[in-house]
């Protein structure tokens, strides 16, 4: 279960502000964008569309954001926000790359298999690339789990061209 601070943000990581889920969201955005509207009608906007869904110190954080009109900084610092969350709760954020739409089962198979592996839980996003040909792609920070068949053809290719390969 999330925070009522990490709702603010989306599983891409970016900032629901930028967003059109909420229904009050053009209207309050152009408020916040607006220099003629003071500060205080601005930051006034802002915590109206989240109405207490954001901790307090993010709230802050914000208003000093539109106090600078520094609008445009915002999604970075949900995507770090999210980091800080995720790495404190123990969750591990990992792509899973597929050459076709995986299954609800498959998803549930892979994340479990996945939490298995690290010992955390996984907040698991799904992306389609058809020139994978087969198989799936698994990137986790910085390491890459690569069970496609275009990656296997690749390691072939290099263990041919190199002399390395056995039958």
């Amino acid at each position: 279960m999330r925070s009522p601070s990490a709702t603010a943000l989306s599983s891409s990581g970016s900032s629901s502000l930028i967003s059109p889920q909420r229904p009050s969201l053009t209207r309050a955005l152009r408020r916040l964008e607006d220099p003629s509207v003071p500060f205080e009608e601005r930051h006034q906007a802002f915590r109206g569309v989240f109405k207490g869904e954001m901790l307090e110190p993010l709230n802050n954080l914000i208003g000093i954001v539109l106090r600078r009109r520094m609008l445009q900084i915002v999604p970075g610092i949900a995507r770090e926000y999210r980091r800080l969350y995720n790495r404190q709760a123990g969750i591990v954020e990992a792509t899973a790359t597929s050459a076709a739409q995986l299954e609800p089962d498959e998803v549930t198979a892979l994340r479990q298999r996945l939490e298995k592996m690290t010992d955390k839980k996984i907040e698991l996003s799904l992306a389609v690339d058809p020139a994978l040909l087969g198989g799936i792609q698994v990137r986790m920070g910085d390491l890459l789990l690569d069970g496609s068949v275009r990656g296997r053809l690749e390691r072939l290719r290099e263990q041919i061209t190199s002399g390395t390969f056995t039958h």
